[in-house]
């Protein structure tokens, strides 16, 4: 606990009740202890001694009781010889400047004319509201309640100019804060300020002007105190509920900007006990350690572009974000549409380009929020009809984020992006696919577009484990080729956090029904050995999704009763693939190509197929467009197996599947492998190693047929009968 601060405070608390003494003293004298106190239309007495010590104050010497406990709070100031912990004095300090707040401010109550217009809005040029009444508290405060208002901004002073002043308060206003503010410099204030720029002001706005005293600065306090005895259960008295119900439920904070007096500092020590800390703009001390605010207490000095990002992150605020910033409609009705060739303005990704895209975490420092760039040509300089790379790179930080959620969040994208009338995503990782229509061009849509659907929706459904996102995308095939291999390793490592899990090592496996809305029927089911045929998630991600978001696409099935354990089938699989397919598909097998394989939606990696006649079975990247030994394209293929259908001898899986154990381990396993596309062969050589290595297998790569030795079954059969392959020598697939 700094000295420097406590000090202050203390000083500043004496200063303020010494002023409380001498003001009520006048007061008395003038109008004598019976004359009636209130803040008008209110039903809680006056909301800081009411709430915090129960006492019922109606008049002026009503009010000789609570300057009593005022100074009975007052610790000493400070000695230059002895320090001591300082933190709970300074804490009293706090509540005592505000009980000596309530009191200087109910008295201008009794003056005539009244200091304040007792209406929701200003008018006929007077600027300031005081306190809020009882309809303003019904009103407003519910919002704090439910979300509408995460918090509010408790700004006290003035900014160096205007220009600054009306750029914070919209800032405030687009992440839904009020604005509540205080306490002039000077006779200069920020809500002076936004006046002279003829910014509107009022409850209705959410820029609320309560005063130019400092002691004004009590309403915001009293409002906060007020919600929790409305909304939040506390009684009169209950001061220790009050203090946690602000705290856990109203995100709120004090910018104080200019210079900093010793009555403003024991205005931020009585913020600190609701858990408010406070963000200077100028070179004051400050209190770093986490203690009775979730995380620092005062923070200086912070520039005026970053001072709310930085109340935001330091109090753990987290944001929703309910409007989607783009000029097409958005919403879930349009995840199911597809934009088609004839409608396309421009195309990203997909089969003729590279494209991928990432989440990672960085530290909070490395991050603006908000901040969306476009590396490389925008929509706009892109013939119609043509086709482009693309990286769709997402930097997150926060102090609740965790590595395990980043492909969490990355799935989403797929979501997101399609909830955009006129925008069709497909895939995941290095495999999407995006296209971006006419009439969504003539809307004026572009790429940054994109930046913004994430931001949105990120903050707005996933907000609670990150305080901020910044989204770059890349355009330039040079850019893309060169961080793709960054975002590839960082797959690889994910999926090996499941290496030594197996499916009989646990109980409960994940569902995903992200992709439904391009496949009603489709269910997939997440194992230890079996990961998401999007790649994208494994079980662990499962797990994770679901810490994350309870009532989400990822839930926990208990596995149940066996029913096969070769081929891989539950009772409770099967019930829950039942209920949520639609009562489509009542038998599932998780290990089978054959008989009652997984069905698949259209976001899947690779496609296998049984090859009759080789006893064995072809596997083909989507990223291959000639044809395959089977007599399809991989797109041909992809209709047969996707949109939820259970198509025997056919599975839609990841690349990392592949490798596992349970590989269609009913037929015996990826031993069936004889064709596959050359760049997947060797892009998985490693693999296909291990696999001839643990089945005693010389040479296993050299004995799979591609491309440029094998185009139809006929020639697959001649090719692995000379080399001998092991699918041969397997029993019958029929």
């Amino acid at each position: 606990m700094s000295k420097h601060i406590a000090t202050r405070a203390i000083c500043g608390a004496h200063k303020l009740v010494d002023r409380a003494e001498q003001e009520l003293k006048q007061a008395l004298q003038e109008k004598g202890p019976d004359i009636k106190v209130e803040f008008p239309n209110t039903g809680y007495y006056l909301p800081l001694s009411h709430g915090m010590l129960g006492l019922q104050i109606d008049t002026l010497g009503g009010l000789k009781q609570l300057l009593t406990e005022a100074k009975q709070l007052l610790p000493p100031v400070p000695a230059n010889e002895l320090w001591v912990p300082y933190l709970g004095h300074t804490l009293d300090a706090g509540m005592a400047t505000l009980f000596a707040d309530e009191i200087i401010e109910a008295i201008k109550y009794t003056q005539n004319p009244l200091p304040y217009v007792t209406e929701a809005n200003p008018r006929n040029g007077q600027l300031w509201l005081g306190a809020a009444n009882d309809v303003i508290l019904r009103e407003r405060g519910i919002e704090f309640v439910d979300g509408t208002a995460p918090g509010f901004a408790a700004c006290v002073g003035y900014c160096p100019s205007n220009e600054i002043a009306v750029r914070i308060a919209r800032e405030l206003q687009e992440k839904n804060l009020y604005v509540f503010m205080s306490a002039d410099t000077d006779g200069k204030s920020m809500a002076q300020q936004l006046r002279e720029e003829g910014i509107e002001m009022g409850w209705e706005t959410r820029l609320v002007p309560y005063g130019a005293d400092v002691t004004a600065t009590v309403h915001a306090l009293g409002f906060a105190t007020r919600v929790a005895l409305s909304f939040g259960g506390a009684k009169p008295g209950d001061f220790e509920r009050i203090l946690r119900y602000n705290k856990n439920r109203v995100f709120a904070f004090v910018l104080a900007f200019g210079p900093v007096s010793d009555e403003k500092y024991a205005q931020a020590a009585g913020a600190i006990n609701f858990g408010f800390p406070t963000i200077a703009d100028t070179d004051i001390d400050q209190i770093l350690p986490t203690g009775i605010c979730t995380y620092e207490h005062v923070v200086s000095p912070v520039t005026h572009d970053k001072i709310v990002a930085k109340a935001v992150e330091v109090r753990g605020l987290k944001l929703t974000i309910t409007k989607v910033p783009v000029p097409v409609p958005f919403g879930p009705a349009f995840q199911g549409e597809r934009v088609r060739k004839a409608d396309m303005q421009v195309e990203f990704g997909g089969q003729t380009k590279n494209g991928f895209e990432f989440v990672t975490t960085k530290e909070l420092d490395e991050v603006e929020d908000g901040k969306i760039e476009v590396i490389g040509p925008e929509i706009d300089e892109m013939a119609e009809g043509s086709q482009h790379p693309i990286a769709i790179w997402v930097e997150v930080a926060g102090r609740e984020m965790q590595e395990d959620f980043e492909p969490i969040l990355e799935r989403q994208i797929h979501d997101f992006i399609n909830c955009a009338h006129g925008v069709f995503h497909m895939g995941q990782r290095d495999i999407n696919w995006i296209r971006i229509s006419k009439e969504a061009f003539n809307k004026e849509f572009k790429i940054k577009h994109l930046g913004s659907i994430l931001h949105a929706k990120f903050h707005g459904d996933y907000g609670k484990i990150f305080d901020k996102v910044q989204i770059k995308i890349y355009t330039k095939e040079d850019d893309v080729l060169k961080l793709i291999g960054t975002a590839r390793k960082v797959y690889r490592e994910r999926d090996d956090r499941l290496a030594d899990m197996t499916d009989e090592s646990i109980e409960t496996f994940y569902s995903c029904t992200l992709c439904q809305s391009f496949a009603p029927n489709h269910v997939c089911i997440i194992t230890p050995e079996r990961s998401g045929l999007c790649g994208a998630y494994n079980w662990l991600d499962g797990k994770a999704a679901y810490q994350i978001n309870p009532t989400g696409p990822n839930q926990p099935v208990e596995k149940g009763q066996v029913i096969d354990q070769v081929k891989g089938q539950w009772q409770n699989i099967n019930d829950f693939v039942f209920a949520n397919s639609h009562k489509s598909l009542e038998v599932f097998n998780a290990y089978s190509i054959i008989e009652f394989p997984m069905t698949s939606c259209g976001c899947f990696e690779c496609i296998s197929c049984i090859l009759p006649s080789t006893n064995g079975i072809m596997t083909v990247y989507r990223e291959f467009t000639e044809m395959t030994p089977c007599g399809m394209k991989f797109s041909t293929l992809a209709g047969t197996v996707g949109g939820g259908i259970q198509t025997p001898g056919f599975i839609g899986h990841s690349k990392h599947y592949i490798g596992s154990n349970k590989f269609i381990s009913a037929e015996g396993g990826a031993q069936r492998i004889v064709w596959m596309n050359k760049a997947l062969k060797e892009e998985i050589a490693p693999v296909l190693q291990r696999i001839g290595e643990a089945a005693d297998i010389d040479n296993f790569i050299e004995m799979i047929a591609d491309e440029t030795n094998a185009t139809t079954e006929e020639d697959v059969l001649e090719f692995i009968s000379k080399v001998n392959h092991p699918a041969l020598a397997m029993p019958p697939l029929f």
